[in-house]
């Protein structure tokens, strides 16, 4: 029994649950927002929640502990000097997931991943995104 285990399995193997997770965490620090199935979604907010909470403490351990996850020195700098001090008011929910409806091919429900607090320039572009998806 799974009793009080939290993650979600995802149909993986560990090793290819933490290159699926890496992977989403570095698209979502790119683009500030990315396009998912629902389950990986809900999974993806922990992990970027986490990330943004060591993004916030800036101290070389934080900054070691970020490329583990990341394993790219310039997402560890846009982490650190772009998207964590946004949150440096906030306690915690950085990041939204959107439930944009169900793909077509499979009708899995699809989820959009993003950070609460945005740029303005992020905001527009992100507008047209929203209405041809």
């Amino acid at each position: 029994m799974r009793h009080l285990k939290s993650g979600r399995k995802l149909n993986r193997t560990a090793a290819h649950r933490k290159a699926l997770r890496r992977n989403l965490l570095r698209a979502l620090l790119l683009q500030e927002r990315v396009q998912t199935t629902d389950p990986k979604a809900k999974e993806l907010r922990r992990w970027a929640d986490r990330l943004v909470t060591i993004g916030k403490k800036n101290s070389v351990h934080a900054r070691r502990l970020a490329f583990s996850y990341l394993g790219s020195r310039a997402l560890v700098e846009k982490l650190f000097d772009d998207v964590a001090p946004r949150f440096v008011a906030r306690a915690g929910g950085y990041t939204r997931v959107l439930k944009i409806g169900r793909r077509r091919g499979d009708a899995a429900l699809m989820s959009l991943v993003e950070f609460t607090e945005r740029t303005d320039t992020e905001r527009e572009s992100g507008e047209d995104q929203i209405s041809n998806a």
